[in-house]
């Protein structure tokens, strides 16, 4: 049969062919219906396609079909290329009895599940070269289905054999190999898959990922996965690629529970993500999800170096948005022991940053009250750290100065906290009498409870003595309860007498403190207003 080449075809710009349009036009409808409106009997006819999938080398696989009467080997290799380009061209429909090529690649893809593990890879990894396509075709999700069922499936430590297929030349898979095959065997069985799933980009990755945890798989190995591609695909690439990688990684891992997630390799991605600009929305999942685990978190962990063109040594902003984190359940939602393990931590931190001369008051400020006052069970680490921080900037105003001291709790300051205070001319005024107020009251209160005890002793409950009356072998009728009670007490009112002691001196140590600070005044002034 003569063949002759009347129409000329452009495709995607990659190359031009010279084909039969008879040939051509009986197999596919695409054609068939553009020259059934066409007029005259014009001969050099040009086709331009600018979106055809797989280019060139897909349009001349096609091309073979047509002038091989129709007949194709369709294989793992080639399948996602005759499929998508079959249904572009619209080689669904018999022309004069010719073959349904769309029809015979749809059966092909039926029976997906009884192919091999590297036969899947091979077809998915077509389907990511010539996307969108496969996306809206259905090919795409067939292939992700199969796979993903292989995964969930699978007991032995790898279902792919030994030897590499030949129609993976292009490919390399870890299960093609044998001196990996005995490294996968020695692998946990339930993570065989992970480095064969580093050949897929981050979109065919967002599809694995959401369709593995829509079928229930452990979010610890789905995490462990992301981990894991992301640490492999970072080694090389561009910026561009990376932060992409990262993005994907950011957003897969916070559709998992945060709890299967692990802390230390969340710092790994944040430490990498500083370096790449990553959208916004990506960086406050991060953040998010560092946050809530924030009690797990090391000292060193927080030291993270301030951002470029910074004057601060340490990324302060990043810790408070941990620390909004942290609470963005609300203090009923976060245990006693998990906010006194953040505010300990907190105290060290603050310790740590306090001596940068860059650091802001308001930036101080807001770190030292970012926790409720729940958190601590004593103040002295915050003490110590804002004696230091108003020893470094000692160019700071009085107001300043109160605004940080607001941030103590004075009646959590131990005794010495207190009298140290009291004495330290870098704190205000306000804040030294403050002090010693608190402490005074804490005394008094003492005083009180020791006296309350000392009455109850004196003065036992009746009920208590009539059975002491009734009873005829009363204890603390005995000589030795009787002896123990009585060095108690005289234990006790020499406490109180020493407490006493104590209150005395404070109110009188106070007394010279307001003397001398107020001196410089001309007018008497009352006692100034405390902070509150």
């Amino acid at each position: 049969m003569a063949v002759c080449c009347d129409l000329e075809v452009d495709v995607n710009g990659e190359e031009t062919f010279m084909v039969d349009k008879k040939v051509i036009a009986s197999y596919c409808g695409r054609l068939s219906k553009l020259f059934g409106k066409s007029t005259g009997s014009a001969r050099n006819l040009k086709v331009i396609f600018n979106d055809f999938p797989g280019g060139a080398e897909n349009f001349e696989l096609l091309s073979r079909f047509c002038y091989n009467s129709g007949r194709i080997d369709v294989t793992p290799s080639n399948i996602s290329f005759l499929h998508s380009g079959s249904l572009f061209m619209e080689m669904n429909s018999s022309v004069s009895g010719t073959p349904n090529l769309l029809e015979e690649t749809e059966k092909s893809l039926k029976g997906m599940n009884f192919w091999a593990w590297s036969e899947l890879l091979i077809t998915i990894k077509q389907c990511q070269d010539l996307l969108p396509f496969p996306s809206s075709s259905g090919s795409l999700e067939k292939c992700v289905d199969s796979l993903i069922g292989r995964m969930a499936t699978s007991s032995e430590p790898s279902p792919c054999p030994s030897t590499s297929s030949p129609d993976s030349s292009g490919v390399r898979f870890s299960c093609d190999t044998g001196s990996t095959e005995s490294l996968k065997n020695s692998c946990s069985r339930a993570t065989w898959w992970f480095e064969d799933l580093l050949v897929l980009s981050t979109y065919l990755v967002e599809r694995v990922i959401k369709s593995m945890v829509l079928r229930k798989f452990d979010h610890s190995i789905i995490s462990r996965f992301l981990f894991y591609y992301q640490k492999s695909k970072c080694y090389t690439g561009t910026p561009d690629e990376k932060r992409n990688v990262v993005e994907t990684v950011i957003d897969m891992l916070y559709i998992l529970d945060w709890n299967s997630v692990s802390f230390k390799s969340l710092f790994g991605i944040l430490r990498v993500s500083l370096n790449l600009n990553i959208r916004k929305c990506s960086r406050t999942k991060l953040e998010s999800m560092i946050g809530s685990q924030m009690d797990q978190a090391t000292l060193d962990n927080m030291l993270i170096p301030s951002p470029y063109g910074m004057n601060y040594l340490y990324n302060v902003n990043l810790v408070l948005r941990f620390l909004k984190a942290f609470l963005h359940g609300g203090i009923s939602q976060t245990s006693p022991t998990q906010l006194r393990k953040v505010a300990s931590l907190m105290d060290l931190y603050i310790a740590e940053v306090a001596p940068d001369p860059c650091l802001k008051a308001s930036k101080f400020l807001a770190l030292t009250m970012a926790l409720p006052d729940s958190a601590r069970d004593s103040y002295d680490r915050i003490y110590r750290a804002t004696d230091m921080y108003l020893q470094v900037h000692t160019g700071l105003s009085e107001e300043e100065k109160m605004k940080i001291c607001c941030a103590l709790n004075y009646e959590k300051l131990s005794s010495e906290a207190c009298t140290h205070l009291s004495q330290n001319r870098k704190f205000p005024s306000k804040s030294a009498v403050q002090a010693l107020m608190s402490q005074q009251i804490k005394l008094k209160s003492l005083v009180k409870a020791t006296n309350k005890t000392k009455s109850y002793i004196d003065s036992p409950p009746s009920g208590v003595i009539e059975i002491g009356r009734k009873g005829k072998k009363n204890e603390s009728d005995s000589p030795t309860n009787n002896e123990k009670l009585r060095a108690h007490l005289q234990g006790m009112q020499w406490r109180v007498t020493e407490l006493e002691k104590i209150c005395l001196k404070m109110q009188t140590q106070m007394t010279k403190i307001m003397k001398s600070r107020v001196s410089g005044h001309s007018t008497p002034r009352s006692l100034p207003k405390l902070c509150s």
